[in-house]
Parts: structure tokens; C-alpha cells; sequence
């Protein structure tokens, strides 16, 4: 895997790699030479990938990528990875490591490129630790806070059915527990979430998020109801869209398709709710991550009459998608993290 991972960033010819056997030569080469960004995988010898994780973001924050199979429990441990301070993830290819190079090379790539110019968030499952290093008299780096700004606008609180649609990449797991983790089990509309994401995580996501969040948080992978105090997240490798039947609002799965480039597609949800709730009742909430999806959706819902937010760039691991949105004059609000779910409030009393 080493060999097939070099190949891949040989090939770009602007890449200076080094390899290390396990976490614990990891952690030897990093104090040596500090690098851009660290691609870690979860199964390693001596010292695996969690474990080697916490030291980088304690002793030597850096960006990091890691690298996961696609089983269940590889998937509970990169979302922990990613909890834990990762930046983002690529999954190995399934069968033969050398046919299936091609299929992740592009990916890896942008999102090792995207992740060397992101930010690092304070992770706070790694707070208590640091606290206890500082008891203890070890010297640990500190990450810069993010700088609370005012609203943009005085909110006018909606009335009557409606929906918050969630659009987010890289870094987005942490983000969807900071806005999901605050709201009450009483949120009055359901929230429906386009996560890019592999199928085979998004499960363990809406999993991990059902157990940390007052409201339920489920896995949309049949045709579902949408209740108010529940968050409904794609299933990955394909697109999540609303529609409406007898009973009300749904949200089901749609093969993914051509003008979507990613999955499950932001802009695409958004539309889809546009034909079957009023404008005004959509609030379209534009978060972390690379690319543009969702940015021209959104803008589209705020010129139509509904109502958008975007993740400030201070809070933003990559500003990419919600930059995208502000650029294009569609975000109403533009807020840090921290203060987009007490608007939310606001906006859905």
C-alpha cells in the first residue's frame, strides 16, 4: 500500500514523500521533518493509526488524511480518526490494491492537496488529554479559536412546515456534531443532510451522531418520513432528494447522476426540495468542505425567498463550499460554526 500511495503522488511530480512502517516511525520522521500532510493508516504495527493520531494532534498538530478499509469496523474508527482532529479520509481499494489504484488516485490527490492548506480544529475529545499533559508540566501547541462575529441580518422566525437542508465535505462529521449536538429533541423541522461520504460510512456516521445528539439521527436508504427531531443523512455513493406523497414529506435515496459530480449531492437536494415545500420554509445551511456543491442550489433558494447560512472561514476546515456560497451572494448569514445551530433556534422557534 506504501508503494501503490508513492506511485500516486510520484506521479504529480510537485510531492516530496517520505514513508514510515508504522506509527511509531511516524512520529520519529515527524519531529524530524515537519511535513505538509500525513496520509495514516488505521491497521498499523507497533503503534496504530488512533493511537499514532493523538500523539500527531497533541505533540505536533498537522494536517492529516487517513487512509481506511471498507468494513464496519474501520469505519467507526476513521469517524473517531476524523472526531479525533483527521481532516478527511480515502478508502482503499476493495480486490487487488493494483486495479484499484486508478479509482482512488484522483481523490487522494485533491484531498491531500485540500487538506494541506486546511485548518486544524481543536478536537474535543482531545482537550481533556491535553489538559492533563499541561497538569503534568508537558509543553503541548495550542490552536488558534475561531473569532465569534455578529449576524449578519436579525433572523424572522418562520412558521408552519419546513425543512433545514445540510450540505457538507471535508470536515464535515465534526461540524454536523457541533450543529446537531445543541438542537433539542423538540426541533420543530426535520434536517436532511447531503454528507460526501462512501456508503459504507455513512451508516456508522448517523450512528455515531443518533448516540452524541438529543434528536434522532438516521440512515436514509429506503423512502422515510420526515419528522421534526430527526436529522435524515444520505446514504453515500449516491443522492438523497425530498418529494412528497399522501402521508408528507420524504426523504429517499436516487441513484446518483452525471451533473452531480459529488455524492450525495448538496445542490441537488436542495432543488428537490424547492418543487415540493414553499421557499420560504426551506433553510438551506452550507458548511465545510471542497468544491462548490450546494453554492448554486442555495443561491438559488435565497433569490427565491428562502433562507441560507455559511459556515464562517474561521471555522471552516476547507472554505470551499460555503465560500463558494458567499462569493455568490447567496448566503443571508455567515457565521462560525458554534453559532449556526442558536440561529437555527431563532429561525425554527
Amino acid at each position: 500500500m506504501r508503494k501503490l500511495l508513492g506511485e500516486i503522488f510520484s506521479a504529480e511530480q510537485d510531492f516530496e514523500i517520505r514513508f514510515a512502517r508504522n506509527g511509531l516511525e511516524a512520529l520519529e520522521q515527524l519531529r524530524a521533518d515537519m511535513p505538509d500532510v500525513i496520509t495514516l493508516d488505521v491497521h498499523m504495527p507497533e503503534l496504530d493509526g488512533l493511537k499514532c493520531l493523538e500523539r500527531i494532534m497533541i505533540e505536533h498538530p498537522c494536517p492529516v488524511v487517513m487512509v481506511s478499509s471498507l468494513t464496519a469496523s474501520d469505519a467507526e474508527a476513521t469517524l473517531e480518526a476524523i472526531r479525533m482532529g483527521a481532516v478527511d479520509f480515502i478508502a482503499k481499494p476493495s480486490g487487488a490494491l493494483s486495479l484499484g489504484v486508478p479509482e482512488i488516485a484522483v481523490a487522494l490527490v485533491q484531498k491531500v492537496r485540500a487538506a494541506a492548506g486546511a485548518k486544524l480544529r481543536t478536537s474535543p475529545l482531545l482537550a481533556e488529554r491535553v489538559r492533563h499533559r499541561l497538569r503534568a508540566g508537558v509543553p503541548t501547541p495550542t490552536l488558534p479559536k475561531p473569532t465569534p462575529s455578529p449576524l449578519a441580518l436579525q433572523p424572522v422566525p418562520a412558521t408552519g412546515e419546513g425543512l433545514v437542508l445540510v450540505g457538507t465535505s471535508t470536515g464535515g462529521p465534526p461540524a454536523l456534531e457541533a450543529v446537531l449536538a445543541p438542537l433539542p429533541d423538540t426541533f420543530p423541522w426535520p434536517i436532511v443532510i447531503a454528507q460526501h461520504m462512501p456508503a459504507a460510512f455513512t451508516g456508522s456516521l448517523a450512528s455515531r451522531l443518533d448516540r452524541l445528539c438529543a434528536i434522532s439521527v438516521v440512515e436514509v436508504i429506503r423512502p422515510t418520513r420526515l419528522e421534526a427531531g430527526c436529522a435524515y443523512i444520505g446514504r453515500g455513493d449516491a443522492d438523497i432528494i425530498v418529494s412528497r406523497r399522501h402521508t408528507g414529506l420524504v426523504a429517499m435515496p436516487a441513484p446518483s447522476e452525471r451533473e452531480y459530480p459529488w455524492h450525495p449531492s448538496a445542490d441537488r437536494l436542495v432543488r428537490t426540495a424547492m418543487k415540493h415545500v414553499p421557499n420560504g420554509q426551506l433553510i438551506g445551511v452550507l458548511m465545510t468542505g471542497m468544491g462548490n456543491d450546494g453554492a448554486e442550489a442555495m443561491t438559488q433558494l435565497r433569490i427565491a425567498g428562502g433562507k441560507t447560512i455559511a459556515e464562517a472561514e474561521e471555522t471552516a476546515v476547507v472554505w470551499g463550499m460555503p465560500g463558494e456560497l458567499v462569493r455568490a451572494g447567496g448566503a443571508q448569514w455567515v457565521l462560525p460554526l458554534p453559532e449556526i445551530p442558536s440561529l437555527l433556534q431563532q429561525l425554527v422557534p
